[in-house]
């Protein structure tokens, strides 16, 4: 039984039996709520999303686990080599967002194609769950790509995650924020945990990241106001 153990905790068994089970726990949650249909769609955008950052990571060459489910928290990849630098931090963030807003759109083309409101429903969950991912605050992925930017932009986030409080209260978001406060405190008094010069990067890297941020918090704005529509239009 030891052996067992042992194998499940830290053999290759164990973490993918890991993955799918949370995905599997998370899968029966949703659809407990929500139904199988609509559960299994948003489970696959949400793995889409994190495989995007494992994908990323694997190819910096960082130790990286697979996702982890927690149900109505989402998920994560096992890091278990931290960033040596914030270059590498933002396009280990960016990548999530970007392969995860890949799959709601083809799924709300899918769902454009067969007319399908479902389709539409589970689209505009990834839509918005990328787009609120982008906000950007620690341990965001939107934090973790401005990081490279300025961590200055860390306190942007603040206001705007308070807002979403009052408009939508929600435990996650007072987590989010227990989560944030250390490294957004640390940073502001230059007491990071970070090595030195772990936030200089070119202007130009500086620049590519901005454009890509903006452009795809504008693209994400723009889907998840369109999506949004077509369901109200949509007759059920």
């Amino acid at each position: 039984m030891k052996t067992l153990l042992l194998l499940l905790n830290v053999g290759k068994l164990g973490k993918v039996l890991l993955s799918g089970g949370t995905m599997l726990l998370s899968l029966f949650t949703y659809a407990l709520v929500f139904g199988w249909p609509y559960a299994a769609g948003f489970i696959a955008l949400l793995f889409a999303h994190e495989m995007g950052h494992y994908i990323a990571a694997r190819k910096r060459g960082l130790p990286v686990g697979l996702p982890t489910f927690i149900p109505f928290l989402g998920a994560w990849i096992d890091l278990k080599q931290q960033p040596l630098d914030a270059e590498t931090e933002a396009f280990i963030g960016l990548a999530g967002p970007i392969v995860g807003s890949a799959a709601a759109y083809l799924c709300f083309l899918l769902a454009r194609e067969n007319d399908s409101r479902l389709l539409l429903a589970i689209s505009y969950s990834g839509f918005m769950l990328n787009l609120f991912n982008l906000i950007p605050l620690t341990p965001l992925d939107g934090g973790r790509i401005v990081a490279v930017i300025s961590p200055r932009i860390w306190w942007v986030g603040i206001p705007v995650l308070v807002g979403m409080f009052f408009w939508r209260p929600s435990p996650m978001l007072i987590l989010i924020a227990i989560m944030a406060a250390p490294r957004v405190l640390a940073t502001f008094k230059g007491q990071g945990s970070e090595p030195p010069g772990y936030f200089e990067a070119r202007s130009g890297t500086r620049l590519q990241y901005s454009f890509d941020y903006i452009a795809l918090l504008l693209f994400l704005a723009l889907m998840s106001y369109e999506t949004h529509e077509a369901l109200a239009g949509h007759r059920p």
